[in-house]
């Protein structure tokens, strides 16, 4: 049995639409399913196969292109100032060592490389590298002024 083409475009526009809100996509599937109701009107008028994927194809890309210059710019999430960590295992001068923050572990780096921090103490993120905090223990903090290495200030 032959599928009628307007039948086609709304039962493909449907399941594109269904499946946005199964599979978020930034509304990538929505504006396609968008494009093929778009596409359903056209094929009254328009009987070729063809040209209809054709115009399917501009629409989708163009609605995309659209939406997304009007969505609002979204930036990564970074990690504010001296946000605060905890150990988990004893961080060594220039050494790698593990921190709980935000509920998950990271591996971290003491930001300061002539310290040593011991398991279990609370620390104070001062950058992120990629997947690599750079700590300081919370009490260098409190007990003095932290000045960066030199290389850190160019």
């Amino acid at each position: 049995m032959l599928l009628n083409p307007t039948i086609f475009w709304l039962l493909a526009g449907s399941i594109l639409c269904f499946l946005e809100l199964l599979v978020p996509t930034a509304f990538v599937e929505f504006m396609m399913g968008l494009s093929a109701f778009v596409v359903a009107g056209v094929s009254l008028l328009i009987p070729s196969i063809s040209v209809q994927v054709a115009l399917w194809m501009i629409f989708s890309v163009a609605s995309i292109l659209a939406f997304r210059r009007l969505l609002p710019n979204h930036t990564v999430a970074t990690i504010a100032d001296a946000q605060e960590a905890e150990t988990l295992t004893e961080i060594l001068p220039g050494q790698p060592g593990r921190v709980i923050y935000e509920g998950n572990s990271w591996r971290a780096k003491c930001d300061d490389e002539s310290s040593t921090i011991a398991a279990h103490e609370k620390v104070i993120v001062v950058r992120r590298e990629g997947n690599t905090l750079f700590v300081l223990p919370e009490n260098l903090l409190n007990s003095s002024v932290y000045l960066p290495h030199q290389s850190q200030l160019r």
